[in-house]
């Protein structure tokens, strides 16, 4: 049995990651997945939120994802992202206010269509939020 698969993460903008990996975590529809050599092969949607990639080594990457695609084959796992950044590009204050601002035109809502608009943004921002929360839990042990 292998001990390591390789993993691609592309955006509809650019290739964000290719390499080897031991292990990934992410968020499907379902909850969340953790991907290992080996495993069955699959096809999920994701949902917005990080991605933690741990490299051959144990060093340990997290991305932001705001959706997209998971599969996994025998020894390729892809990740076909709406949007994907690198964690630490994130910007937290934009982040931050995005959430506010959706918070706020949930509150102010005066028709269907807005409110579920306001829903998707408030979701993508927290899911942002959560990634960078990630980051520190992570680089405070």
């Amino acid at each position: 049995m292998p001990f390591t698969f390789h993993l691609d993460i592309v955006s509809a903008e650019e290739e964000i990651f290719s390499g080897t990996v031991d292990m990934l975590v992410a968020t499907g529809d379902l909850g969340e997945l953790g991907i290992s050599p080996g495993h069955a092969p699959l096809l999920t949607s994701l949902k917005p939120g990080p991605v933690k990639v741990t490299k051959h080594g144990g060093e340990e990457e997290f991305y932001y994802v705001s959706g997209g695609m998971l599969e996994v084959q025998p020894h390729v796992v892809t990740i076909l992202a709406d949007t994907a950044v690198r964690a630490h590009d994130v910007d937290e204050a934009a982040a931050e206010d995005a959430r506010r601002q959706a918070e706020q035109a949930l509150k102010d809502q005066t028709a269907e269509i807005e409110y579920s608009k306001a829903a998707a943004e408030l979701a993508e921002a927290v899911a942002q939020l959560r990634t960078l929360q990630a980051i520190r839990k992570k680089a405070g042990k």
